[in-house]
């Protein structure tokens, strides 16, 4: 009995050690992910008092959770029981990701005009307030749903071939980090500013060093959240690209003599110029339909 509870002890230990391996991998490859949705629920938990910031940032992290339980057990069954579904989900995350990438980069070179509306006081009652912060709760909510959708099913395509105990243990890893992870860091941004002006307040010397780190920390957070936005879009069509050359047997070997970085990178672009494109179409052939 005992040489059979520590061979249970070893083949736990090499599971784990699998796990672990298999996790690293996993993570690397939706770190790009992961950073589009640190960018974006960075800007999604701002803009609130200084007082509702964190409760805002816990019922969205509580609806992150919730999006994790209701994904991650269909994720499961498709895997054990229809797994080249994932590869096609893969492919079509792979193809939205690049045109969300190529829309960004879009919209930097050529920005929409955007009709210029002078900010208006309104007074809203407490119940209007809380309504509003609702509303905006629910789209951020809703965000992290397709961002989760995406991050899980491209965790699982990298141990889709592993046995589906590890598959599980793998992918909820990664589901927690994207949660924890991500809403802990964006905490800490969105709370920048704040600690800037405590430390700006600190004290009556106008030159001192929490001074000069308290303005440093206040101009800082717009430029960090710009710069999260720049990376996530880099990551994004670097993320679709590696999704399109591993799940694309016409692309195998296609490039060897390039490095993969590189490859990865024009893939995402090429493939979401075409999206960009194809979605530009649809919207002016709809809006054509809609005015005969």
């Amino acid at each position: 009995m005992a040489s059979g509870f520590f061979a249970l002890l070893d083949d736990i230990a090499a599971l784990m050690d699998d796990v672990s391996v298999m996790t690293k991998v996993a993570g690397k490859k939706t770190a790009g992910i992961l950073g589009d949705d640190l960018a974006v629920n960075a800007e999604k938990a701002s803009g609130f008092m200084s007082s509702r910031e964190i409760p805002v940032l816990w019922a969205i992290t509580k609806g992150s959770l919730l999006n994790k339980i209701i994904i991650l057990p269909i994720a499961f069954l498709l895997s054990a029981f229809v797994p080249v579904a994932i590869t096609i989900i893969l492919i079509i995350g792979g193809l939205y990701l690049a045109y969300e990438g190529a829309e960004k980069i879009y919209e930097y070179i050529f920005p929409h005009a955007h009709a210029k509306e002078k900010p208006v006081l309104e007074e809203l009652s407490e119940e209007e307030v809380l309504a509003r912060e609702k509303d905006k709760i629910k789209s951020a909510v809703l965000t992290d749903f397709i961002l989760s959708v995406e991050i899980i099913i491209i965790a699982l395509g990298t141990v889709s071939t592993e046995p589906i105990v590890s598959q599980i243990i793998v992918v909820t890893i990664i589901a927690l980090i994207a949660t924890v992870g991500v809403y802990g860091i964006v905490a800490l941004i969105v709370r920048m500013d704040e600690f800037g002006a405590k430390l700006i307040n600190m004290n009556d010397r106008d030159d001192s060093f929490s001074d000069k780190l308290g303005r440093f920390l206040v101009a800082a957070l717009p430029k960090v959240i710009k710069s999260l936005s720049v990376i996530g879009t880099i990551a994004l069509l670097l993320v679709s690209g590696g999704i399109f050359s591993h799940n694309v047997d016409f692309l195998h070997g296609l490039f060897e003599n390039i490095p993969a970085i590189v490859v990865e990178f024009f893939l995402g672009l090429i493939a979401g110029i075409l999206m960009l494109g194809l979605v530009n179409i649809g919207k002016k052939s709809w809006k054509a339909l809609k005015t005969n």
